[in-house]
């Protein structure tokens, strides 16, 4: 977009026109779905790009809700009292859901999996889009000295100032740590818990939590925390829409998962979601939508209709510094994963 608040001013009152309401816990007719999502300017983003391309195609209006609830999705299954068509999930809670019988299976005669990504599709969900975990800065608030690697995340001599990371146990903090630590990528599964927190624990006291996408941005760009442990799209906005020159990230050691599109099993318009979910991955809808919101494109056919600049600021371009984090690992672990990072956090 070579005109970022037109672009922005488009795409939400693009949003606003597919988005008539907010799901409220009741179950819309047939001619609505309802698109449960994270919130905020990438949910306004799907739903501007797959939402209103679906609504085009099949008249059927699209309904956002949201944010996810994991809580509240696996409530609605239990209880036969679902009222969400299609979720936007991180990938290691896919296929834990899938295990526990709470998703519907893809159908993929209706959905095209031809040039979908296989590490992100499997048989109860699809990619949505992928992203990566950076180490983000703000040049000006470190004087200019520029941190590059893990290692300089946790050189507090170094790189002095506070340093923000997400305020959960995602996927992505214990690679991160263990990194920093000299573990090399290849040697990184199983993961070494107790070492990555206690590396974590090494800089406890200069760590600030972000609970959502623009906390982090605005933690970063303020200065505040000038070192962030962020999504590469964060970043990425912040350096192309509001043009803040100090901001920027290393992609060294990039660390790599996604988001899933998934159905709650007992969605009352199954049928409609799987077509909502075969729109939204088409090359076509992977492209725009990668170009909307930076953030890289399940469909591998969709490289071809993105431009250079874009593939620049989104991981997908970065690939050659990537490290993929292992999902099955994170399926089996998450519980000890989150035991450990609760007993650091109240450390």
């Amino acid at each position: 977009m070579t005109n970022s608040k037109r672009g922005r001013a488009a795409i939400l009152g693009a949003a606003l026109a597919v988005s008539v309401g907010v799901a409220a816990g009741v179950a819309f007719a047939a001619d609505s779905i309802t698109f449960v999502a994270w919130g905020g300017t990438t949910q306004e983003r799907q739903l501007a790009v797959w939402g209103e391309s679906f609504t085009e195609q099949t008249g059927v209006t699209v309904v956002g809700d949201g944010p996810t609830d994991y809580g509240k999705f696996k409530a609605m299954v239990e209880s036969g009292n679902v009222v969400w068509d299609v979720v936007d999930v991180e990938a290691d809670f896919a296929y834990r859901a899938a295990a526990e019988g709470l998703l519907e299976p893809i159908d993929f005669d209706v959905v095209d999996r031809t040039n979908l990504d296989p590490r992100y599709t499997f048989e109860y969900g699809t990619g949505s889009f992928y992203y990566a975990f950076v180490l983000a800065y703000n040049a000006d608030a470190l004087g200019g000295n520029i941190p590059q690697t893990w290692a300089d995340f946790f050189d507090i001599e170094k790189f002095p100032g506070k340093r923000s990371v997400i305020g959960w146990p995602s996927t992505g903090i214990v690679e991160m740590a263990l990194l920093a630590d000299g573990v090399a990528p290849e040697d990184l599964y199983p993961l070494d818990i107790d070492r990555a927190f206690a590396k974590l624990a090494t800089i406890s006291d200069h760590i600030v939590f972000w609970n959502s996408g623009a906390e982090s941005q605005q933690l970063l760009a303020s200065g505040e925390a000038p070192i962030c442990f962020c999504w590469d799209t964060r970043v990425s906005v912040i350096m192309r829409e509001e043009g803040s020159p100090s901001v920027g990230m290393s992609w060294n050691q990039n660390i790599a998962t996604a988001d899933m599109l998934v159905i709650p099993k007992g969605s009352p318009n199954k049928d409609l979601a799987m077509q909502f979910i075969a729109n939204a991955t088409t090359p076509e809808n992977q492209a725009e939508f990668a170009k909307a919101a930076l953030l890289s494109p399940i469909n591998t056919a969709a490289v071809d209709l993105i431009d250079a600049e874009t593939m620049d600021a989104i991981a997908f371009g970065h690939a050659d510094t990537q490290i993929e984090i292992d999902l099955n690992y994170w399926v089996d672990n998450a519980e000890a994963v989150t035991e450990a990072w609760n007993k650091w956090k109240l450390q």
